[in-house]
């Protein structure tokens, strides 16, 4: 009996639920209990997905809480979770059923306290420097006096007016003003785009091309210029082919664009004066330098004339030098005449010497000379062409003997005959001859054909007669044939 009213086991009679069931149950109880809570901690591991979402840890020294944040969440994030970095997240805590875990859905990141932001400063100038950002090689000189200047700060605040206002006084350029939000999460990305849209520009295109950016906001908090130590501002800073003019807050602040710029200013209205010269100051040392050039001429010209005189003295009197020259003409001028008759003479005493050569007795005696030597030299030439021409004859008679020896028409009197086929090639083997349809045999006195049409015997012209041997004679030697 007892053992009927004992109690049941612990449990026995508890409701029973599914897993879902139990996942859901926690996930309200959490979601319902924490709806919007700020959490302060450490960042652990940091991961980026390709999704664009971001995971990473929240922790302190007892406990490690998961958070998330969405693709479309992270680019409205006033700072980037970066891991070490201490912060104050804010978002819903919720649970990750398929994981049996909870995790917090952070949608806003704030550095916690001037510490923890000042060592991420220090974290990244230090990568920065690194990479070379900061090299003085890198830095570009600022030109002596742009024509056009691209100035990057709020169209709205007191900045642009003191840097316009001091351009003027200074030297009035033209200014383009790129407006831009200068604190709060639109700040980076703002700044950088600006630079980089400043570079973008066409030289010498409807929008001028800015000779030099002055990127510039007035004093404040660290966390109000928290936009300027943006590691994406100082890179398009770094990146930037015209020269930047660093003006941001006051003199004792200092940013990560300070040290990546071509020039810091301590305050936007020294920017403006680093930009351009005083031209009131300018124009004053170009009068200077004119009245100098004005005197160094002066004093140039006094200088040449005074040593043109100092040489002069030791030059002659040019009227002495002339009055001797015109003296030795007087004295040229007298002698001239004399000069003329005696030369008159001495020709007209050659040509008497020379014309008594010419009497005619004279030259009718050298005509006589010249012709009895004349009539020598035709005989001479007589004899000599009748000899040359005997010597030639001889020659010629000889050669013709010697062709009619060595022709065949000598060896044909001696008996012997030439044979030819039908088109009048010369045959001379019996192999030819029988291969040819017709033979012509050529004999001393006519030519025979021989086979298939036959041709009538024809007549050759007769040998010409052999000429008489020449007589020897004195001048040469008959020839042997």
């Amino acid at each position: 009996m007892s053992d009927l009213i004992d109690d049941p086991e612990p449990g026995q009679n508890a409701p029973e639920f599914s897993v879902s069931e139990i996942s859901g149950a926690v996930k309200r109880t959490i979601e319902g209990q924490f709806s919007y809570v700020r959490v302060r901690g450490e960042i652990g591991r940091v991961n980026r997905y390709a999704s664009g979402h971001i995971y990473y840890d929240l922790k302190d020294e007892g406990a490690v809480l998961n958070a998330v944040t969405w693709k479309g969440q992270a680019g409205k994030l006033s700072v980037q979770p970066e891991e070490g970095m201490e912060v104050v997240a804010v978002g819903k805590l919720t649970s990750f059923p398929k994981q049996s875990k909870y995790q917090m859905n952070v949608m806003e990141l704030r550095v916690a306290g001037v510490g923890a932001l000042m060592a991420m400063l220090e974290k990244r100038k230090k990568a920065l420097a690194a990479e070379g950002l900061f090299d003085p090689s890198h830095k570009k000189p600022i030109p002596y006096l742009p024509e056009v200047i691209g100035v990057v700060t709020s169209p709205s605040g007191a900045v642009i007016r003191d840097i316009l206002h001091r351009l003027r006084d200074r030297f009035p350029r033209k200014v383009l003003v790129w407006p831009v939000a200068v604190q709060g999460d639109r700040c980076a990305p703002e700044v950088s785009a600006a630079i980089a849209g400043f570079n973008a520009m066409t030289p010498g295109g409807a929008m001028p091309r800015p000779d030099l950016i002055i990127v510039a906001r007035g004093g404040g908090s660290i966390e109000d210029l928290w936009g300027f130590n943006e590691e994406v501002v100082a890179r398009a800073a770094a990146a930037s082919d015209i020269p930047l003019i660093s003006a941001v807050g006051h003199e004792t602040d200092t940013t990560l664009i300070d040290f990546v710029s071509d020039q810091r200013a301590p305050t936007p209205t020294a920017a403006a004066e680093l930009a351009v010269p005083v031209r009131s100051e300018l124009m004053a040392g170009l009068a200077s330098m004119e009245e100098r050039r004005v005197r160094a001429l002066s004093d140039g010209l006094a200088r040449r004339q005074q040593r043109l005189r100092d040489l002069s003295r030791a030059l002659p009197n040019p009227t002495e030098i002339v009055a001797m020259q015109a003296q030795r003409l007087d004295m040229l001028s007298n002698r001239l005449p004399r000069a003329l008759q005696a030369g008159v003479e001495r020709r007209r005493a050659q040509v008497v010497q020379q014309g008594a050569g010419l009497r005619p007795q004279v030259l009718q005696r050298a005509v006589e000379n010249k012709g009895e030597r004349i009539e020598g030299l035709g005989k001479r030439f007589a004899r000599a062409a009748e000899t040359q021409g005997n010597a030639w004859r001889n020659k010629l008679n000889g050669l013709e003997r010697l062709r009619e020896t060595l022709g065949y028409q000598a060896t044909l009197d001696r008996g012997y005959a030439v044979v030819r086929d039908q088109d009048g090639v010369l045959v001379s083997d019996a192999v030819a001859a029988g291969k040819a349809d017709g033979l012509e045999i050529q004999f001393k006195d006519a030519r025979v054909a021989v086979g298939a049409g036959a041709m009538a015997p024809e007549r050759t012209k007769p040998a010409k007669a052999k000429p008489a041997k020449p007589k020897k004679t004195d001048e040469g030697q008959g020839s042997l044939f």
